[in-house]
């Protein structure tokens, strides 16, 4: 199916920023979680700018991957491939279905997730560092699912 020039410009800009978010998380990622992220960790991020640069970049990347996925990419595709617009629970549910994601509940878990990482408004290290434990077993999801929709693009010679 041949797309709009400038509809294949978006999918093509958003699989590069996808892909490019993707490897930024990641090594992110390796950085801040190279040790289990405690309570004592999180404690800490006031007096060490170092780590607390690094989770805040963890944070803004994690964030980022799954709004560009979520918010952007999946509703661009599923209009290119002629779908109606769709809560973002419906384009989940309908990504799933194609295997471009594992669980739409996820996704939804991840989301609410977000707010919980932001530091500077979480009094309890052992809150932020449990949010922060469980943004990190979640990257693989949102890498996975960069590739696979990413790939889905590049199938349809989109990307």
């Amino acid at each position: 199916m041949n797309l709009p020039t400038e509809q294949q410009a978006r999918l093509q800009h958003l699989a590069q920023a996808v892909l490019s978010t993707s490897a930024h998380l990641q090594v992110t990622d390796r950085g801040v979680f190279a040790q289990p992220f405690t309570a004592e960790r999180a404690a800490g991020l006031d007096g060490d700018a170092a780590l607390a640069e690094r989770v805040d970049a963890f944070v803004a990347r994690f964030s980022r991957l799954q709004d560009l996925l979520g918010d952007k990419l999946l509703p661009e595709l599923l209009a290119a491939l002629g779908e109606p617009p769709r809560a973002i629970i419906d384009n989940l549910d309908h990504a799933e279905r194609l295997h471009w994601i594992a669980a739409a509940d996820d996704w939804m878990r991840m989301r609410r997730l977000r707010n919980q990482m932001v530091h500077e408004y979480i009094k309890d290290p052992a809150v932020l560092a449990d949010a922060l434990q469980r943004g990190h077993d979640f990257v693989p999801v949102l890498v996975a699912a960069a590739a696979a929709l990413v790939a889905e693009l590049q199938r349809r010679g989109w990307a």
